[in-house]
């Protein structure tokens, strides 16, 4: 059900590649409640992605742009500008990409050459977003800007890898940058630390899908899906959010504040009584 929520807004979302990304969702979800949209993502992942037919579906155009490129992001916030006839109302950072990750590099050995990549694509990107986005004057008062984060940022996770520090990194600029552009332009900017969620890109972390299992079990609530955290999003671009800035939201069923739940301390016994018992017969040997 649709609420309006977004009606007479504009934003620009970046990182939409497929069905599966949270930023698809957010931009099925905010113009269902009656935004103006423009999608963005590097060209290389265009070529891999189904952008195109979201925009379709949207009534919305993409506009090709690296989010490591100063030049690039000054020409697709001037095109958005030309499209939406002026300022805007919000943006979407969902951007993250370790080359560590990918090639099963670990975080003891890492290639730093990959590493300074990782925090350029994940993280620089956003502050290079908000610099570009404040010199354009882009965003009109009281706009709204999320990017999305993760837990391991705070916490070690096993195989999260290189991504951690750059969600950490991620969390650092939205509240300093939080500070300016509030400050300035009553701009309110937060990161959402979503569950794991099996995009394209999250798949590709080591032990994913346990890693999802371990955090529904331990989430009172469960796991937050991709739809419910475009829903939420949603509703941190719109006024009922107005003053909620410099934030990292956890939207993730609980986990993060969490030690043991009884479901995962049930499947931690299981597993110690039959390691116990596969060494008691071992040991017979």
């Amino acid at each position: 059900m649709a609420f309006n929520l977004l009606k007479g807004k504009k934003g620009l979302i970046f990182g939409a590649l497929n069905d599966k990304s949270i930023a698809w969702k957010v931009a099925e979800s905010a113009f269902e409640e009656g935004a103006e949209i423009v999608l963005t993502n590097a060209p290389f992942a265009m070529r891999l992605g189904d952008t195109d037919k979201l925009a379709e579906a949207c009534n919305s155009v993409v506009i090709p742009a690296d989010a490591t490129k100063i030049e690039d992001l000054e020409l697709l916030i001037e095109k958005t500008m030309e499209h939406f006839g002026g300022k805007f109302d919000f943006i979407l950072h969902s951007i993250g990409m370790s080359p560590n990750v990918r090639k099963g590099i670990t975080y003891d050995n890492l290639n730093y050459d990959y590493f300074l990549k990782t925090l350029d694509v994940s993280a620089l990107s956003f502050h290079k977003i908000l610099q570009v986005s404040r010199q354009k004057d882009a965003l009109n008062n009281w706009g709204s800007v999320l990017a999305l984060s993760y837990v391991a940022a705070q916490r070690t996770l096993y195989g999260y890898n290189d991504m951690a520090d750059a969600k950490a990194l991620l969390e650092s600029i939205a509240r300093s940058f939080g500070y300016i552009y509030g400050r300035e332009k009553n701009i309110r900017i937060n990161t959402i630390s979503q569950s794991p969620t099996p995009t394209t890109a999250g798949q590709g972390v080591m032990g994913f899908n346990d890693l999802v299992d371990f955090s529904n079990r331990m989430s009172p609530l469960g796991n937050a899906t991709a739809d419910e955290c475009a829903d939420f999003c949603v509703t941190m671009f719109s006024d009922l959010t107005k003053k909620i800035t410099m934030q990292n939201i956890y939207h993730d069923g609980g986990f993060s504040s969490m030690g043991m739940s009884r479901k995962a301390m049930a499947v931690y016994s299981k597993n110690l009584d039959e390691y116990s018992e596969f060494k008691d017969v071992t040991h017979r040997f």
